[in-house]
């Protein structure tokens, strides 16, 4: 392991850098190089922080105390700038303490702050360390017989690595569909915003109420009119003249909006926190599987009713304590205390709560459990059948996006504020794209129930977030043809339940393969250190992939730039391992776990 390049400088490949610094007294004898290639200019950000695709509106939605630390925390660096930096960064006068929600700039330029420390650290510790801006890689080709690993780059370029780890963060396929107001994505939100002072007076329609939904009203209200705050704190909006009509309608299937921000006791997610790596692997079943409902009644419950107990919530911990009360039944009853007819008015409500919870040092015990509880989950996911999986993305996954995550506080102030001013409204029902074209028109057809309507948009901004990755769109071809990667997959328990998936929508992501039914989850494979594995079954020791939307088909609950970390700290730890050890390196999840029992900061 000689030389290593890294494909990409957002907020993984930091944290990467960041493990690799801490254990250079043990890489520097087996490491000469690390090379970075960055398609943008700017290094050391990545796209949500990056000032060419975000802008000082869009919050982090991520406290400073949940952010694994670098070489300084995100606060001190903070408090370390001069009054005019805070100004140029949006942040002002504000307070500056741990419990607080920046913006993506502000977090984007402390990142890169950090990402140039550690660059200098590993030059200082002997390791030669090469920046290429401007490079996208376009390739990527691997050779067996020589086990090294080309980069081909857009100016023409080539290069040879011994070990190539892939960290490009978000990529966009789908294409805007300008002439007809269609967006693909918000970014680079510049796209969507005003331009030579012509506003959008007309209403805007985005698909999703998720947080990249926010995103979008707080760049475009911001635009198009004033927030102002009365003495009692209340926030109210006022828009310009000539933006008399502008308005966003966000389309939510269920017509829900997120929870709202909360205090926690445990801000960093841990994966042995509720449970011993040992429990993990003694409840597998007779064929090695971990099952949703058994990860529920034997790690679960324990651990909610104790978080319950703390938030005195009694009616939850007699429900729990029932051994017959349902994973299912626990999902629709705490959805249901977040189901509201009028989900603005519901937010409303539910800001009291909030705003106690954040101010009072005040933690909601229970939302936090079953972050960390799906958060580890996540880590053990290679142990679920098909059926699972496909439960934990049908049920889990809605319950997880709306009812723990959570939207800042000052997000949810400035929600209230529009639609107070009859400026923003939620669509319940299934939207989609219809197939009749209107010159400049985007029509959606929205299904409530039976009923299928028709909405006109001169501007609509999918905001769903990335999909799994679909291994056609996998960027580096050369790898796919090979078939150094493949389809992610998962094996179903029962042949029944496989054929009774072939009745279904998702009947195109099952197949059979030497007499055994599989679920392709989406991404590519990887084994629990982020080698990919091709389609000889076998992980490649030369690669690995740590990219979320690659991998997520895999690793279905990513937490952020936690998980940034976390994903990074275990490839280090494994490489680590075996050069300690001098062995091949480990990628059987059981081997693997015992990184993460062994290291604190998973």
């Amino acid at each position: 392991m000689k030389k290593i390049a890294i494909i990409g400088s957002g907020a993984t490949a930091i944290y990467l850098l960041k493990h690799l610094m801490d254990n250079t007294n043990i890489l520097k004898n087996h490491l000469e190089e690390i090379a970075i290639f960055e398609k943008d200019d700017i290094l050391g950000m990545g796209m949500p922080y990056n000032p060419n695709t975000t802008d000082l509106y869009n919050l982090s939605n991520i406290a400073s105390e949940e952010l694994p630390e670098l070489i300084i925390t995100f606060v001190d660096w903070l408090k370390m700038q001069t009054q005019k930096t805070l100004d140029d960064l949006g942040i002002g006068n504000q307070v500056i303490n741990k419990s607080e929600v920046y913006n993506r700039l502000a977090l984007g330029r402390y990142l890169q702050t950090q990402y140039q420390g550690i660059f200098e650290r590993l030059i200082d510790q002997g390791i030669n360390v090469k920046e290429y801006p401007k490079s996208e890689v376009i390739d990527v080709d691997y050779v067996s017989k020589t086990e090294k690993v080309t980069l081909k780059i857009a100016n023409g370029n080539a290069y040879d690595y011994d070990k190539v780890v892939i960290s490009t963060g978000h990529m966009w396929t789908e294409k805007d569909d300008v002439k007809s107001g269609n967006y693909a994505s918000p970014w680079p939100i510049q796209k969507i915003l005003p331009k030579n002072g012509h506003l959008h007076n007309f209403k805007i329609g985005t698909l999703g109420a998720s947080l990249s939904a926010f995103d979008v009203v707080s760049s475009l209200s911001r635009r198009h009119g004033e927030f102002k705050t009365d003495k009692n704190g209340r926030m109210t909006f006022h828009p310009f003249e000539g933006a008399e009509n502008f308005s966003i309608a966000m389309h939510a299937a269920n017509g829900w909006l997120p929870n709202l921000q909360y205090e926690q006791e445990e801000p960093m997610r841990e994966i042995y926190r509720h449970m011993t790596r040992g429990k993990i692997f003694e409840i597998l079943d007779n064929r090695g599987h971990l099952r949703i409902n058994t990860y529920f009644n034997e790690v679960c419950r324990p651990a909610l009713i104790k978080a319950f107990k703390k938030d005195k919530m009694k009616d939850m911990v007699e429900k729990l304590g029932n051994e017959t009360y349902s994973m299912a039944e626990f999902i629709k009853d705490m959805t249901s205390k977040h189901e509201y007819k009028n989900a603005f008015e519901g937010m409303r409500y539910e800001m009291k709560e909030a705003k106690a919870s954040v101010e009072n040092k005040k933690p909601i015990h229970w939302k936090e459990v079953i972050d960390d509880l799906m958060y580890a989950l996540n880590f053990h996911a290679e142990l679920m059948p098909a059926e699972d999986h496909l439960c934990f993305h049908k049920k889990i996954m809605p319950f997880l996006m709306n009812v723990i995550a959570a939207m800042p506080l000052p997000s949810g102030n400035l929600m209230l504020a529009l639609y107070d001013a009859k400026k923003l409204e939620i669509v319940a029902g299934y939207a989609s794209v219809s197939e009749n074209k209107k010159k400049g028109i985007t029509t959606i057809d929205v299904k409530d129930g039976e009923a299928i309507y028709p909405i006109d948009y001169k501007m609509f901004i999918h905001c769903g977030g990335q999909k799994p990755l679909n291994i056609d769109n996998f960027p580096f071809e050369t790898l796919v043809k090979k078939g150094i990667v493949r389809q992610a997959r998962v094996k179903f328990c029962e042949e029944d339940e496989a054929k009774k998936m072939l009745k279904t929508d998702k009947k195109d992501l099952i197949f059979k393969q030497k007499n055994e039914y599989y679920y392709a989850t989406g991404g590519i494979d990887i084994d629990a250190s982020y080698r990919v594995i091709g389609e000889n079954n076998k992980p490649n020791n030369s690669i690995h992939d740590i990219t979320f939307t690659h991998t997520n088909g895999a690793r279905p609950y990513s937490y952020g730039l936690q998980a940034c970390s976390a994903t990074s700290l275990i490839l280090v730890q494994a490489w680590v391992k075996s050069l300690e050890k001098n062995v091949e390196i480990v990628g059987d999840i059981e081997e693997v776990s015992e990184i993460y029992e062994l290291t604190p900061e998973l």
